[in-house]
């Protein structure tokens, strides 16, 4: 054992890793190898705070590159991990020591692998967060007659900064997850990045996109709470997935409502090709809906919702009061969005849009009519497409 060797990264991951960025797993991995530690396979498995993902793995071998991946909430219950030593690290916080030609080994499907692998020893370490999570790491070796004392000491010396160093990564993560989940990947950096103050705003050109889902009053008052939130949810997934697809943004969840944007150049360069995918995510959500059927008892429930498509400046930034704010875009533009979107409920339309967006992009348009505005001082007029006939609602 290199002690000098053992130091330096011990201060290294002291003083943060700095040097690191995402390749901490190599390079802590490699300077243990160097300070004499014969380490085969390692892995740290991380819990993250996120809506589908329960944990984040990676996996480093010797010369190659370290491995990522991610497992769902329902590695809990699996076999794969009931029966191994990371649950045990998990549910009890301690470490696990096993050689692989122990007996002992035999209880735990995944030796029979490193078996095959040429492993002899192998420990799993809890990596404690100050907040009480508990985390794992687990370290093998192919080194006859397995880790030796000092190694192992060395492993558990070098957890204890190694979890503080994946703690504050993680704890980075974690935010930029929350935020971009709940406000938007735009707005979620921004915030991030600083821009926190009340009033701090910026002017931005988009494809403004907000729908509602028809008949949604009715549905509450006849369903279940429960039935109407798991509704909500599969109906916003025809749409989420689709927005996102063609480079929108999720701006707000307004009860059955969802208002999105798609960011167009200052210079407008891009503004056809932008709403020329707008369209594509309205066409593609359209679909969607119309497929989406749920069973409530002896009859089938179907949805039908409204989508109205404008372009505009909008002013995207912290609105609120004291110290509850909201990142959120207001404007004319999006006002008016918000009345065609009526104005297609009325008209039993899917996706209407209004006289600026249809001039801009060839969608096989049908002229509506001319209708007035709530609040604004001329009337709009306002296309809906060609290949839907207007309907009434479900």
């Amino acid at each position: 054992m290199n002690a000098p060797e053992l130091q330096k990264l011990t201060d290294w991951l002291i003083d943060g890793a700095r040097s690191a960025g995402p390749l901490l797993m190599a390079q802590t991995c490699e300077r243990l190898v160097q300070a004499g530690l014969p380490l085969w396979r390692v892995g740290v498995f991380v819990r993250t705070l996120h809506p589908d993902i329960f944990g984040r793995n990676f996996i480093w071998r010797p010369g190659a590159e370290v491995v990522v991946g991610s497992v769902d909430f329902d590695i809990q219950n699996s076999p794969e991990f009931v029966n191994s030593p990371l649950a045990i690290v998990f549910g009890e916080g301690r470490e696990v020591r096993i050689r692989v030609d122990d007996p002992e080994s035999k209880r735990f499907p995944f030796f029979d692998d490193m078996r095959a692998e040429g492993v002899t020893d192998y420990i799993a370490l809890p990596l404690l967060f100050i907040d009480g999570t508990i985390n794992a790491s687990s370290w093998t070796t192919k080194q006859p007659g397995g880790f030796s004392d000092d190694q192992l000491a060395a492993l558990r010396a070098i957890v204890r900064p190694l979890a503080r160093v994946i703690e504050i990564i993680s704890l980075r993560r974690t935010a930029s997850i929350l935020l971009d989940t709940y406000v938007g990947n735009r707005a979620g950096e921004r915030i991030l990045g600083g821009q926190i103050r009340r009033g701090h705003a910026e002017t931005m050109h988009a494809a403004i996109w907000l729908s509602d889902l028809r008949g949604f009053t009715a549905l509450s008052d006849r369903l279940s709470p429960g039935t109407v939130v798991e509704i909500l949810n599969l109906y916003f997934d025809c749409q989420v997935a689709a927005i996102r697809k063609h480079g929108g943004e999720i701006l707000k969840f307004m009860g059955d409502g969802l208002l999105a944007v798609f960011p167009i150049a200052e210079d407008d360069s891009n503004i056809a090709e932008v709403c020329a995918r707008v369209l594509e995510a309205a066409r593609e959500s359209r679909a969607g809906v119309e497929a989406l059927h749920y069973p409530s008892g002896e009859a089938v429930e179907r949805f039908r919702f409204g989508v109205a498509l404008h372009v505009g400046p909008i002013l995207f930034g912290n609105i609120g009061g004291g110290n509850r704010l909201d990142f959120t875009c207001i404007g004319p533009a999006v006002n008016l969005a918000a009345r065609l979107e009526k104005i297609a409920g009325r008209l039993h339309r899917i996706v209407v849009a209004s006289e600026r967006f249809a001039g801009i992009c060839d969608g096989g348009w049908t002229d509506l009519g001319e209708f007035p505005i709530a609040g604004f001082s001329k009337a709009e007029r306002v296309y809906g497409l060609a290949d839907e006939v207007s309907m009434p609602s479900p």
